[in-house]
C-alpha cells in the first residue's frame, strides 16, 4: 500500500500517498531517471536485426538487448531509493514521522479509513480533487499504537468502552480522531456515581454560581449583560465549561452556548447532554470548528490556562487568535479566572488585547485559593472586540 505522508494544515494532518514534492535536485534526478528509462526501453523494444545478419550476430545482438535490461533494472532501482530519499528528506523538512500501511501491525480498519478514495465520476469540476483523503491528527503516528488499539474492534458490533483511550489520543494530539465502524455502547449516566461540586446542582457551588459571587474575581451574568454586546447575546461559546452551568444560566436568558469539554475522569459531556446542553468533546488545541464572527459571546473559563505557569506564549497566541476568529465584531469576550500567577503570562496576555483592540469593560486581577489550597493569582475581564475595517 505503500507509504503514507501526514501533512499539516490548521491542527489537522491528511494522509497521502508520496508525491514528489520535495527540493529541486531531488525533482531533476527522478526526472533524469524515468527519461532514460523510457529511451532504454524504447530502444529494447524497437530494435530489430537488419535482414540478412549472419547467425554469428544474433548472439551479440541477444548480449546487447540482455545488457539493455540490466541497465533498465538498475535504473528502476535508483529510482526506488531515489523515492526512500525522498520521503526521508519529506520526513525531515516537517519534522514528523511517516506512517507505512503496509506493517502488518496496522488495523485493516485503519489501512482502509487512510487510504485515499477515488472519485466514481473523476474529477470534480468545483473543487478540483480527484480522491476523497481522510483527517487525522498529525501527531497521532507519535501514538502509533494507541491508535491501532483505537482501531480495533468488531465491524458492525458494539463499539469498545474506551472513552479513556481515546481521551489519551486528544491529549497527545491525535485529533481529530478516525472514525470507526462500530455502535457506540448504551450506558446511563449515574449522577449519584459522579464525585464533586461541578456534578451537585442542588447543595454545591454549581447551584449558586453565576448568580452569587465568591470574590471580587467573580462576575455575575446580568451584570455582564448589562454591559453591551451591541445587537445583543443570542449565541455563545464556552471554553472549558466544565458541568454546562454557564451555558444554563444563559438558557434562562433565551441564548443558546456551545460547551466544549473532555471527559477527564468523569462524564462530562454525558452530563452536560443531560441537562439539555450541548456539549462539543474538543480539546483547546484542535481549531475551533466554527465559521468567523460567529459568536455574541466567548467565556473562557479556567479552563484557559491549561499549561499553567508552563503556558508557551506561542500557545497562548494561537489559542487567542483563534478565539478572536470566531467572536464577531461587538461581541464580548469574558476572562473568568483566567491564572496568570506567572508575570509573564499576564505579559503576553495583556499585550495580546492591545494588539486585538479590545475594549476594557472590566479588568480585575486578585489572589484565590485553588483547589490544592494553595493562593494563586486570576484574572478576570470583560472585553469587547472592535469593529475593524
Amino acid at each position: 500500500m505503500g507509504s503514507v505522508s501526514l501533512k499539516i494544515g490548521e491542527g489537522t494532518a491528511r494522509f497521502k500517498k508520496p508525491t514528489i514534492c520535495s527540493s529541486s535536485p531531488t525533482n531533476i534526478l527522478m526526472l533524469f531517471s524515468v527519461i532514460t528509462t523510457n529511451l532504454f526501453a524504447l530502444y529494447a523494444f524497437k530494435y530489430s536485426p537488419k535482414p540478412h545478419i549472419p547467425p554469428h550476430h544474433h548472439h551479440h545482438t541477444h548480449k546487447t538487448i540482455s545488457l539493455i535490461s540490466e541497465q533498465v533494472f538498475f535504473i528502476l532501482k535508483e529510482i526506488d531509493s531515489s523515492q526512500k530519499k525522498l520521503s526521508q528528506i519529506e520526513k525531515h523538512l516537517l519534522g514528523f514521522e511517516s506512517i507505512d500501511l503496509s506493517t502488518p501491525n496496522i488495523p485493516k480498519e485503519l489501512k482502509l479509513f487512510l487510504n485515499p478514495h477515488h472519485l466514481p465520476l473523476g474529477k470534480d469540476s468545483r473543487t478540483g480533487i480527484t480522491e476523497i483523503v481522510s483527517s487525522v491528527g498529525h501527531s497521532c503516528v507519535k501514538s502509533i499504537d494507541l491508535l491501532s488499539e483505537f482501531m480495533s474492534y468488531n465491524i458492525n458490533g458494539v463499539c469498545p468502552h474506551d472513552w479513556s483511550l481515546s481521551h489519551k489520543l486528544i491529549s497527545r494530539g491525535c485529533e481529530p480522531l478516525p472514525r470507526r465502524r462500530c455502535l457506540s455502547k448504551i450506558s446511563s449516566l449515574k449522577i449519584k456515581k459522579l464525585n464533586g461540586d461541578c456534578f451537585d446542582l442542588v447543595k454545591g457551588y454549581e447551584s449558586q454560581r453565576f448568580l452569587k459571587p465568591r470574590g471580587k474575581n467573580d462576575f455575575l451574568i446580568d451584570e455582564v449583560l448589562a454591559l453591551g454586546g451591541n445587537g445583543g447575546i443570542r449565541i455563545g461559546f464556552d471554553i472549558g465549561g466544565g458541568c454546562g452551568t454557564f451555558a444554563a444560566r444563559m438558557a434562562e436568558k433565551n441564548a443558546t452556548i456551545v460547551t466544549t469539554t473532555l471527559n477527564m475522569d468523569a462524564s462530562f459531556s454525558e452530563f452536560i447532554a443531560a441537562r439539555g446542553l450541548f456539549p462539543l468533546y474538543l480539546s483547546l488545541d484542535h481549531r475551533f470548528p466554527f465559521y468567523e464572527n460567529v459568536f455574541d459571546i466567548v467565556r473562557a473559563g479556567n479552563g484557559l490556562d491549561f499549561g499553567g505557569d508552563r503556558l508557551e506564549k506561542s500557545k497562548l497566541e494561537f489559542l487567542m487568535f483563534d478565539v478572536d476568529r470566531i467572536l464577531r465584531p461587538g461581541g464580548l469576550l469574558w476572562l473568568d479566572n483566567f491564572l496568570c500567577s506567572n508575570e509573564e503570562n499576564r505579559r503576553n496576555l495583556k499585550h495580546l488585547i492591545e494588539v486585538f483592540g479590545y475594549k476594557k469593560h472590566k479588568w480585575v486581577v486578585g489572589e484565590k485559593v485553588n483547589g490544592s489550597g494553595k493562593s494563586d493569582v486570576y484574572l478576570s475581564a470583560v472585553l469587547q472586540k472592535p469593529v475593524r475595517v
